[in-house]
């Protein structure tokens, strides 16, 4: 029986979940797919290991991890099988407390099985069960009837709201299609528009959206652990101008602009003019004060006499 210090100790350390022990000594380890998984096997006399031999093997064929006495596949020993090459790795400080396990890393559904760790010259057989469970994924590449990217679109568009269209064109077993905004919140949207052409959905799924955000079009397919999104920036926009004309004779953003070109254009008149007067004035006027725009924005006040 494995040690439940141990068993604590590597929970802590590296978030494996590990089931409960049968009669028999078997242990079943539960992972997520795409996580590190650890495969406890101990001496129970805990006895120094680093001169032993000791074996793991995936339903009595595969060759996991061999271990004789220093010499093992990560250093230069041939056999290893090609699932498990790069990924196996066994903890050297460990064996001189009899700790033979081994950590599997970046765990796939294909490792999912019966391992077994033998000393077979102290006859010695560890059995544990590994169970990787499938996680929600982009599985296009992999799984024939996966839907794929989501065909995102904007139907209509004012400064104040959005209509968003979803289309998933193609898909088996039927998905489930959703909106979400940028913190991941379902969205409110219209009745789905479901049409089946040879065992194959098609889907397009609206919503109208009010605020600028990143949206975000989900298609997920349980069944097969499937899931795609397909994301789109929108931007509402706000009035530029409030309606502050008092005579209502300039209105919107338009109308903005086209007043503040009048104003410019009276400013830069302005400062001709009195460009002109300060000119005429610098002529030998010296009793009467002008002003003028400088560079540096500053008033320059001069005394000058009759023109």
């Amino acid at each position: 029986m494995i040690p439940l210090s141990f068993c604590f100790f590597l929970l802590d350390l590296c978030g494996i979940i590990l089931g409960h022990a049968n009669g028999s000594g078997d242990v079943r380890v539960v992972v997520k797919e795409g996580s590190d998984a650890i495969l406890p096997c101990s001496l129970s006399n805990k006895e120094n290991a680093e001169e032993k031999l000791f074996d793991w093997k995936k339903d009595g064929r595969k060759e996991i991890f061999f271990y004789d006495g220093g010499l093992h596949y990560n250093n230069g020993r041939p056999g290893q099988d090609q699932q498990f090459k790069g990924r196996v790795s066994h903890f050297q400080d460990e064996l001189k407390y009899g700790n033979a396990s081994i950590i599997i890393r970046n765990t796939k559904v294909t490792d999912s099985g019966d391992y077994t760790c033998d000393f077979p010259r102290l006859q010695q057989t560890f059995h544990i069960q590994l169970v990787v469970d499938l996680t929600l994924r982009d599985r296009s590449a992999d799984i024939i009837g996966a839907s794929p990217e989501p065909y995102v679109k904007i139907l209509n568009q004012t400064q104040d709201v959005a209509l968003l269209q979803c289309e998933v064109r193609g898909a088996s077993p039927k998905p489930t299609v959703e909106w979400q905004d940028s913190a991941g919140n379902k969205l409110p949207a219209e009745e789905p528009q479901v049409s089946e052409r040879g065992g194959s959905f098609y889907i397009i799924l609206q919503t109208t959206v009010m605020k600028t955000d990143n949206y975000r079009c989900v298609a997920t397919q349980e069944e097969i652990k499937h899931q795609i999104h397909t994301e789109t920036y929108l931007y509402i926009g706000e009035k530029l101008f409030e309606d502050t004309c008092s005579r209502g004779d300039v209105t919107g953003w338009f109308g903005g602009i086209v007043l503040g070109a009048v104003i410019l254009a009276a400013v830069q008149a302005s400062l001709v003019a009195t460009k002109r007067i300060t000119v005429r004035c610098n002529k030998g006027a010296t009793e009467e004060r002008e002003e003028t725009w400088e560079r540096d924005m500053m008033t320059l006040s001069r005394a000058c006499g009759p023109v």
